[in-house]
């Protein structure tokens, strides 16, 4: 008797126990949650190849002239998707062209030829400009993924830093900081793509010089830019 009262004790103890088990809490460890109030693109990185657009006669582009860039933009979504967008933001932008317009320098005063039947090893331009990009943005994105349809459409003002002309020959004329580049300078631009491959097109709308001449006639060199844009974050 006394056994099947012990037994029957401790088959109670057990239920009571088993009754008052914490409930199990899933592992949340590994588990992130969707960002429904994301931002897109607002790091960039730049590659372009510099063309020169309204030459003067006899003008020429020789060897590859490169452009690089980067900056921030932030992201300002419109509408609940957030797919449509506007984003404003600042970069510095590196622009090379290799040419044979040749410029140098006496008592303040700048002189500009177009190299012709002349042997030299390099003649270049470049030019450190800070960009301040305004941009529309169209594209298909989810807060699930980062790949992606975009097409940006914006304007850029580039406040010209620094610049320099270089003539290597016979003898090395370099002019440094060219009072006759246009401080700013404006245009229109565009970048579209998937993921990480975006095609980007720049037109200057305004010439580099604001009032340099060759034998009377000025000198009104535009750029377009074409390349690649990546976008981080």
């Amino acid at each position: 008797m006394r056994l099947r009262y012990f037994l029957l004790f401790i088959f109670c103890s057990v239920v009571a126990a088993a009754q008052e088990l914490p409930t199990t809490v899933a592992d949340t460890t590994f588990y992130s949650k969707v960002d429904s109030l994301y931002r897109e693109d607002q790091f960039y990185l730049r590659i372009t190849y510099n063309l020169v657009r309204q030459m003067p006669d006899g003008y020429s582009q020789n060897g590859v002239s490169p452009g690089f860039g980067g900056g921030f933009l932030r992201d300002f979504p419109l509408n609940k998707k957030r797919t449509f967008a506007v984003a404003a933001g600042m970069g510095i932008s590196y622009n090379k062209y290799h040419h044979d317009l040749q410029v140098s320098e006496f008592d303040g005063m700048r002189n500009y030829v177009i190299l012709q039947d002349v042997n030299y090893d390099r003649n270049k331009m470049e030019q450190v400009l800070l960009e301040f990009p305004l941009e529309i943005r169209f594209r298909n994105s989810t807060p699930e993924s980062h790949k992606f349809w975009r097409f940006y459409a914006g304007f850029k003002a580039s406040y010209l830093v620094f610049s320099k002309t270089k003539f290597v020959g016979n003898e090395t004329v370099t002019v440094i900081n060219n009072r006759d580049f246009r401080k700013w300078q404006f245009g229109p631009y565009l970048s579209a793509g998937y993921n990480t491959w975006n095609f980007y097109a720049y037109y200057g709308s305004q010439p580099l010089f604001r009032n340099a001449q060759i034998d009377g006639r000025r000198i009104d060199l535009t750029t377009l830019n074409l390349g690649l844009m990546f976008y981080i974050l």
